[in-house]
């Protein structure tokens, strides 16, 4: 052995385990945390690209572990390298695609709005659904509604089979001549009237027409028919020559009208019936007679004076529905209702200006008769009186008559009114 001193051995072994040990715990921790993530990444179902702050946190270990390695060893440099470039997470680089950002943030709400996460020590249960009282009372409230409707048109239906309005309207068309529009017209207003026992008025119709064209005729088939279907005691025909001839007992005649209308609606109210007021010669009644009636036209009453039909039948307006008619002699159908109208336009001032009860009444014009309409109620009386009608005498008895001649057309002057002077002559 030479002079110089002893070299020391170290021991490279346990030297190299612990620059190795060092490097391969980074790297395991690493792996756990990858496993850890893919885990996570699997139970919330998320895409498998990675978030741009996890790839760069990757990147800065992974650059700290090499150069760790490196420093210490370099075989397992290259090794770590070898690993590093083959490895699908870690990439040097480092731009990040927002497309795949934006994809992910997408679904990420999608998922959120469609996936219901539980905990993980509780139970899965589905929620129990919890019924509103609100539903049960808006179900109740349409019932009655509904049960309300049903009851009212029941009712409606009752009304008018009580009244037997479609009865009355064939016997009207039947035994009435010449006067279809004016029968159709009060059909229609005892329909819409009698559909209901409910009213914010009395209903007031008023025949108007010169002498002989069917006015009393009609007010007696409406007392006949409304007689038949409810009872005496509700119908009341009131001739103004009959009840009250003398000026004189005007007061007198005033107390007793008030009073049986006032009884009439009092018992019909009681037995749910709309009784039937018929007024006839209304033109020869005093001022005060015509103060009496309208206060009970008026809408602001007690129910049971609301619940009443009043009819008027009168001469007045006409000699102006004389004068339109003949004026007018086109059969046109289409024109009629505009005729109509200019009509009741005519003869509107002239009842208002008599009395003002007019204005809260329906105004029906009745028109004048032709020939052949007289023609049939000199039938229509001879099989009356139980005579043989023999068409000889028919046209004798129609040939006595006064005519108007205009247009080619006969319209009767005095209508039907002598008819059954004639026939008890024969």
């Amino acid at each position: 052995m030479d002079g110089s001193q002893p070299r020391i051995e170290t021991p490279t072994a346990p030297k190299k385990i612990s620059l190795l040990s060092s490097p391969m715990r980074a790297v395991i921790r690493l792996r756990r945390k990858v496993q850890f993530l893919k885990k996570s990444r699997l139970h919330l179902n998320l895409p498998r690209e990675p978030s741009p702050e996890l790839v760069q946190t990757r990147l800065l270990q992974r650059q700290i572990s090499l150069s760790r390695t490196n420093l210490c060893n370099p075989s397992m440099a290259l090794f770590n390298q070898a690993t590093f470039d083959s490895s699908q997470y870690f990439t040097f680089d480092t731009t990040v695609d927002h497309s795949v950002v934006n994809k992910y943030k997408r679904k990420k709400t999608r998922r959120k709005s469609r996936v219901v996460l539980y905990p993980e020590s509780s139970k899965k249960y589905l929620p129990t659904e919890q019924k509103s009282k609100a539903k049960r009372c808006l179900l109740l409230l349409i019932g009655i509604i509904c049960f309300q409707i049903l009851n009212a048109i029941e009712n409606l239906d009752d009304n008018l089979q009580k009244y037997d309005l479609d009865g009355l309207e064939k016997t009207m068309h039947r035994e009435v001549f010449g006067q279809k529009v004016a029968v159709d017209r009060i059909m229609e207003l005892l329909k819409e009237y009698l559909a209901t026992h409910i009213h914010n008025k009395p209903l007031v119709i008023s025949f108007n027409g010169p002498p002989g064209v069917g006015k009393s005729h009609v007010g007696w088939l409406l007392a006949k028919h409304f007689r038949s279907v409810m009872d005496n005691d509700f119908v009341l025909q009131y001739f103004v020559m009959h009840h009250c001839p003398n000026k004189e007992a005007t007061p007198a005649c005033q107390s007793d009208l008030s009073e049986k209308i006032s009884e009439m609606v009092t018992r019909a109210e009681i037995e749910e019936k709309i009784p039937l007021f018929i007024l006839d010669e209304v033109e020869l009644m005093s001022p005060v007679l015509l103060d009496t009636l309208s206060r009970f036209f008026q809408p602001n009453q007690t129910n049971e004076f609301l619940n009443a039909i009043y009819v008027l039948i009168s001469n007045l307006g006409g000699s102006e529905i004389t004068t339109f008619a003949l004026q007018n002699v086109s059969s046109d159908l289409l024109h009629q209702q505009r005729q109509t109208e200019e009509l009741l336009y005519i003869i509107q001032p002239v009842l208002t200006h008599f009395h003002p009860l007019w204005k809260s009444a329906d105004i029906i014009p009745f028109g004048l008769l032709e020939k052949s309409h007289v023609i049939n109620c000199i039938l229509e009386e001879m099989m009356r009186e139980g005579l043989y009608p023999d068409q000889s005498h028919i046209e004798k008895l129609a040939s006595q008559l006064g005519y108007y001649t205009t247009g080619g057309r006969e319209y009767a002057i005095t209508g039907c009114k002598q008819v059954g002077a004639k026939v008890n002559l024969l």
